[in-house]
């Protein structure tokens, strides 16, 4: 096979409709934008969200608050599912994405005080829930902030 053979695959393409080329097209005259009227006009129409001078949907939604698009959000984990590692475990992202327990964490994850924990294990995390921090400590284990 040839560069100069190679042809996509049949009814995969098909020829544009040339607008604006006479009657006999079936596409001619206003060549499909109607008579007159802002849209059939060069340049004419109206931006995104525009809606004829009634209150754009955008602008009638009340907004409240603060919204902070720089935010880097945390990966959740509560205390019950660190059962899953032996005693004396040093848990870390990594460690947590190869047992299954995250499923990606690109900013880090942050440990929830949902559940119970009996052993004693190093959690490395980007933050914890008081009661988070105080379960893996009752049970002999260090909570580290990284």
């Amino acid at each position: 096979m040839k560069l100069n053979e190679l042809s996509p695959a049949a009814g995969s393409t098909h020829v544009a409709k040339r607008k604006g080329r006479g009657h006999a097209t079936g596409n001619g005259k206003t060549a499909g934008r109607g008579h007159k009227g802002q849209k059939a006009r060069s340049g004419g129409g109206v931006r995104v969200g525009f809606e004829g001078g009634q209150m754009p949907l955008a602008r009638r939604i009340p907004k409240r608050g603060f919204n902070n698009i720089f935010a880097k959000p945390l990966e959740a984990l509560n205390v019950s599912a660190l059962e899953k590692f032996a005693n004396g475990t040093t848990v870390d992202a990594q460690a947590l994405l190869d047992a299954g327990l995250l499923s990606r964490c690109r900013y880090g994850y942050k440990v929830l005080g949902n559940g119970e924990l009996t052993k004693n294990l190093t959690v490395k995390a980007a933050a914890f829930s008081e009661s988070a921090k105080a379960k893996i400590e009752a049970a002999g284990g260090k909570a580290e902030v990284v």
